[in-house]
């Protein structure tokens, strides 16, 4: 492996953004992209092999966009491969509607068992919060699963549930996003606040889904996501900038 060149591409990554990302994750609040050290995923980097495995529930697969390309894990590829065009990077994406963290924990341990991955992205919790599944059954999972993928030498980011003022109406999500802050915290994992994000996205007038003129829904929904990765992006950035400390 050419060191030199490995290592240029993770001095790329923990450099400022291209020109059109210079507006950070779409104009989210700086404090919602720190994130603290990734250094499996910085170290992943350094060696020129990069392997992403991204689960969660309906969002992971991103309905309503106009292709699969639109989706937030394809966007994501797509900035990652563009910012690193040295490494070799493998990304999977397995989720579905109504899955629970007990679903998606079986899914990494099928991936587990093909290949070990470096980074975990876990959109957890959406089932559970709007169906009012209990809250300690997903948190002991999710205890369970980020102390074996600690002890296997996996970085995982957690990814909380999207921002909606019909969830927020209709369902009781606080319980679930602090039970993700608490586990994620405790186990070393990262927490992505996707929630905050879109929130913040929503009062801005940046991405609004809901109020989206049903011609412009799906663009809207596009741009969501383009958004939603582009944020993520500069999150993992900050995780292996903070590793590199």
């Amino acid at each position: 492996m050419r060191r030199p060149v490995v290592l240029a591409a993770l001095l790329c990554l923990l450099s400022a953004a291209p020109a059109r990302a210079e507006e950070p994750g779409c104009g989210a609040p700086a404090d919602l992209l720190d994130a603290p050290s990734l250094p499996i995923l910085a170290s992943g980097v350094l060696t020129g092999r990069l392997r992403i495995f991204a689960t969660g529930s309906a969002s992971v697969l991103s309905p309503g966009i106009s292709t699969a390309a639109a989706a937030w894990p394809a966007r994501l590829e797509a900035l990652l491969r563009a910012r690193l065009p040295d490494i070799t990077l493998q990304m999977e994406v397995r989720g579905g509607r109504g899955m629970t963290a007990l679903d998606q924990w079986r899914l990494i341990q099928e991936a587990m068992q093909r290949s070990r991955p470096d980074l975990v992205i876990w959109q957890a919790g959406a089932t559970e919060s709007v169906r009012g599944l209990p809250v300690e059954a997903m948190s002991e999972v999710l205890a369970e699963a980020l102390a074996q993928l600690s002890a296997r030498g996996v970085d995982v980011v957690l990814m909380d549930q999207q921002y909606s003022r019909f969830l927020r109406a209709n369902a009781e999500i606080e319980p679930y996003r602090e039970a993700l802050r608490m586990i994620g915290a405790a186990h070393g994992a990262a927490l992505f606040r996707r929630y905050d994000l879109m929130r913040a996205w929503t009062d801005a007038g940046t991405v609004d889904v809901e109020r989206a003129p049903r011609d412009q829904r799906t663009a809207t929904v596009d741009r969501l996501n383009d958004c939603l990765a582009r944020a993520l992006a500069l999150f993992l950035r900050s995780g292996a900038r903070e590793a590199r400390r």
